[in-house]
C-alpha cells in the first residue's frame, strides 16, 4: 500500500480523498492555486504545494506542475479525482513515465471512452445498444446538419471529448442547428480543449440511468448497481439517487452485466461509471463511459456500506477488489442533492462572492449514516468564477425512498448559506415535486414542471416579518417578550424591554421586500405586545436564542406558534424556515445619504465572467432578441441579447476582457 499520494484535485473530491487516506494510515499532498491558498483542501492534507494561478489551465490543468509537485514531496501516486485531468491519456502516460501510480484506469481504457464517438464505435461493435445518430469523423458544418435532417428533430449536439453537461444543445429546427453548433464547438473547445461533435436523437422522456462498475488488475470485474440521474438542469445532474426507483431485478442485472461487458471490453482498471439513457418501455442506449469516480458516488456507498474511494486506492496498489458480485447487496435508499451557488430564478446561472455565513447540518461522514455531508468550502471562503460552482454535497439514507425523501427535506432545512444565492430553496420544490415523489422520473422533469419549481416570488408573509422583528430585538439586548419580569434588577434603567414610564412604548420598523417598501409597527402597553401590518393587528411573543452567529428565533403571533433562523448580514436579513429563505433588506439612509441613485440603464452583466464572442460593432443595427456577445463564467456560455430594436452606440468590452457581475457591455440606442 502506499505511504504518501498527492491529490490533482480541489474541493469536495480533495477533502473526501484524504479523509480516507487518513484512515488508511496514507499521508496525502494538497495543490493549490493562487485562489485556493487558504482552502479546505489545503487543511485537510499532510502537505501542500503551490502550482500556479487561479484559472485552471495556469494550475490544476498543468501535469508538468502536478508532477513536479508529486516528485519533490515524494508522493508514490496521485490521484485525480473527477474532473481537471482524471480523464486525460497524456495525464495518466505522463504519471507512468515517472514511475509514479495514476490512480485510475489505463491511460489505453481512457482513450477508448474519451472520445464519445469512438466509445459508441466500440459498443456498436459489442452489441451494446446505441441511440440513433452519427458519431463519425466528419465535422463539417453543412454534413453534419445533413445529418441532424436524417436523423430527425429535435435533435442533441454533443462535444465528444464532453462530461459534466457542457457542449451540450438541444436542436428543436434545421433553423437553429447551425447556430447552435458553434455555440457547443466554442465550449467544448474551451472546458475540453477539443471541439468534436456528435449528433443524436432527442428522446423525448428519457431517464438518466448509471452503472457503477470497478475492476481490478487482477482480471476482477463487478458492478455496483445503479443510480438515477434524471433529474437535470443544463444537461446536469441535480439530484441522484440509488437504486433507480422502479427498476426490477431483470433489467438491472440486464444493464449491470452490459457495463462489466463494457469496461472489460477496453480492459478496465479501477471505478468507472457506464451512463445508459433509458426510455419508458425500458429500452436502453449506451451513451457513455466516465473514466473516475463521478460526484454522486457517495449515494451508491450508502446502499453498499462500500468506501469507493479506499477501493480505487487499493485497486491501484494492484490488490484484489475487496467483494465479489455475490457479495454485493442494496441497502435501502439513498439520495444526494448538489448544493450550487447559483440563482435559479435566473436562468440557473452561476453566483460568486464570500461565504459570509455557512451552516450544515451535522453529519456522520464517509459511513453508512442518516445525513452525510461532502463539502469542500467553510465560512469565510469565497465562491470565485474560476471553478465549478458546487458548494457542497448532501447525502441522505433511509430505509425506504419516502423516507429518504423526508430525511432530505430535513437535511436541507438545516442548510443555510449567506453571501451567494443558492438552489436550496429550488431543491426543496423539488422534494416536493409531485412527479418526483411519485418518481415519474425523465431529464425534463424541471424544464416540465416550472411552474411550480419556480415561482413568482412572494412578498414576505407576516409570521416571516415576525421573525425579523423578533431577531432584531435580540440583536439589542431583548431576547424574550418577558425580559422584564425575568431580570432581576428594580432599576428600570437596567432593563431591556423598552421600559417607558407610561409603560407604553410603540416604534415603526421600515425594510425592503423585493422592489415594495414595507412598514412594521411594534408596541406593547404594559405587559401586552401587538405587531402591526396595514391593517393587521396581532398579539406578539417571541424567544429567541443566538448560536454560532444566527438568530433561532420562536414567536407567537394570536397565539400561532413558529419558529425559524434568522441570520444578520449587514444591510441584508435572511429569514430561514423549513428549506425556504427569505431575504429582506434593512436599508441605512444616513450610510447612504451620498449614493449616487443614477444608472445607465444599459445592457448589463447578469454575472462576472468572460467575453468570449462579439457579434457587434459600434453603428450596427439590431433587431429584438438578435445575439450581441456571449459571456463566459465557470465554463458556462451566457448569450446577451438585444432588449429591443435599436443601434449599437458603444460597445465597452473587447473579447477576452474580464467583467463583473452589473457591469454595463453595450449601450443601445434608438
Amino acid at each position: 500500500m502506499f505511504t504518501k499520494i498527492l491529490i490533482a484535485n480541489r474541493g469536495e473530491i480533495a477533502c473526501r480523498v484524504a479523509s480516507t487516506a487518513r484512515k488508511m494510515g496514507i499521508r496525502t499532498v494538497a495543490v493549490y492555486s493562487d485562489a485556493d491558498a487558504n482552502s479546505a483542501h489545503v487543511a485537510a492534507c499532510d502537505e501542500s504545494v503551490y502550482i500556479g494561478g487561479s484559472e485552471p489551465r495556469q494550475s490544476y490543468l498543468r501535469a508538468d506542475a502536478i508532477l513536479e509537485a508529486a516528485k519533490k514531496t515524494g508522493a508514490q501516486a496521485i490521484h485525480p479525482g473527477y474532473g481537471f485531468l482524471s480523464e486525460n491519456e497524456s495525464f495518466a502516460n505522463a504519471c507512468a513515465s515517472q514511475n509514479i501510480v495514476f490512480i485510475g484506469p489505463p491511460a489505453s481504457s481512457i482513450a477508448a471512452m474519451g472520445s464519445k464517438s469512438a466509445a459508441k464505435a466500440l459498443m456498436e461493435k459489442a452489441g451494446v445498444p446505441l441511440v440513433p445518430g452519427y458519431h463519425g469523423d466528419n465535422q463539417d458544418p453543412d454534413f453534419l446538419q445533413q445529418e441532424a435532417n436524417r436523423i430527425g428533430y429535435p435533435v442533441l449536439i454533443k462535444a465528444s471529448a464532453g462530461g459534466g453537461g457542457k457542449g451540450m444543445r438541444i436542436v428543436q429546427s434545421e433553423a437553429d442547428f447551425k447556430e447552435a453548433l458553434s455555440s457547443c464547438k466554442r465550449e467544448a473547445i474551451s472546458s475540453f480543449g477539443d471541439d468534436k461533435v456528435l449528433v443524436e436523437r432527442y428522446l423525448s422522456k428519457p431517464r438518466h440511468i448509471e452503472i457503477q462498475v470497478f475492476a481490478d488488475s487482477l482480471g476482477n470485474t463487478v458492478y455496483l448497481f445503479e443510480r438515477d440521474c434524471s433529474v437535470q438542469r443544463r444537461h446536469q445532474k441535480v439530484i441522484e439517487e440509488a437504486p433507480a426507483p422502479g427498476m426490477t431485478p431483470e433489467r438491472r442485472a440486464e444493464m449491470g452485466e452490459a457495463a462489466v461487458a463494457a469496461a472489460k471490453a477496453v480492459g478496465y482498471v479501477g471505478a468507472g461509471t457506464v451512463e445508459f439513457i433509458a426510455e419508458p418501455d425500458g429500452r436502453f442506449y449506451f451513451m457513455e463511459m466516465n473514466t473516475r469516480l463521478q460526484v454522486e458516488h457517495p449515494v451508491t456507498e450508502m446502499i453498499t456500506g462500500f468506501d469507493l474511494v479506499e477501493w480505487q486506492l487499493r485497486v491501484a496498489a494492484g490488490e484484489p477488489l475487496p467483494a465479489k458480485q455475490d457479495d454485493l447487496t442494496i441497502k435501502g435508499h439513498a439520495i444526494e442533492s448538489r448544493i450550487y451557488a447559483e440563482n435559479p430564478d435566473n436562468g440557473f446561472l452561476p453566483s460568486i462572492g464570500q461565504l459570509q455565513y455557512f451552516h450544515l447540518p451535522d453529519h456522520v461522514k464517509f459511513e453508512l449514516g442518516d445525513i452525510r455531508v461532502d463539502g469542500g468550502v467553510r465560512q469565510g471562503d469565497t465562491i470565485s468564477p474560476f471553478y465549478d460552482p458546487m458548494i457542497a454535497k448532501l447525502i441522505v439514507w433511509g430505509n425506504n425512498r419516502e423516507q429518504a425523501i423526508a430525511r432530505m427535506k430535513q437535511a436541507l432545512a438545516n442548510t443555510q448559506v449567506v453571501g451567494v444565492s443558492t438552489n436550496i430553496d429550488f431543491l426543496g420544490r423539488l422534494y416536493s415535486n409531485n412527479a418526483f415523489t411519485t418518481a415519474d422520473l425523465d431529464t425534463g422533469l424541471i424544464e416540465k414542471n416550472q411552474a411550480q419549481l419556480l415561482p413568482p416570488i412572494q412578498a414576505a408573509s407576516t409570521d416571516k416579518l415576525a421573525h425579523l422583528v423578533a431577531a432584531l430585538l435580540a440583536k439589542r439586548g431583548q431576547v424574550s417578550s418577558t425580559a422584564h419580569s425575568q431580570q432581576a434588577s428594580v432599576d428600570p434603567w437596567d432593563l431591556t424591554d423598552a421600559w417607558r414610564i407610561a409603560s407604553q412604548y410603540a416604534e415603526n420598523i421600515h425594510l425592503i421586500d423585493g422592489e415594495e417598501t414595507r412598514e412594521i409597527k411594534l408596541s406593547r402597553e404594559n405587559k401586552q405586545w401587538t405587531m402591526t401590518i396595514g391593517e393587521q393587528h396581532q398579539s406578539f411573543t417571541w424567544s429567541v436564542k443566538e448560536e454560532d452567529g444566527r438568530y433561532l428565533t420562536k414567536i407567537s403571533l394570536d397565539q400561532v406558534n413558529s419558529s425559524a433562523v434568522v441570520v444578520l448580514n449587514k444591510e441584508e436579513a435572511y429569514i430561514f424556515d423549513q428549506g425556504k429563505v427569505t431575504t429582506l433588506r434593512l436599508p441605512d439612509d444616513l450610510h447612504h445619504a451620498g449614493d449616487d441613485q443614477g444608472h445607465s440603464g444599459g445592457l448589463v452583466a447578469p454575472m462576472p465572467g468572460k467575453i468570449i464572442s462579439l457579434a457587434v460593432n459600434t453603428g450596427d443595427v439590431v433587431k429584438a432578441g438578435q445575439a450581441l456577445l456571449v459571456m463566459e463564467a465557470m465554463k458556462m456560455e451566457h448569450t446577451i441579447t438585444a432588449p429591443k430594436d435599436g443601434k449599437v452606440e458603444e460597445v465597452f468590452y473587447a473579447v477576452g476582457d474580464q467583467v463583473t457581475e452589473g457591469a454595463e457591455l453595450i449601450k443601445l440606442g434608438e
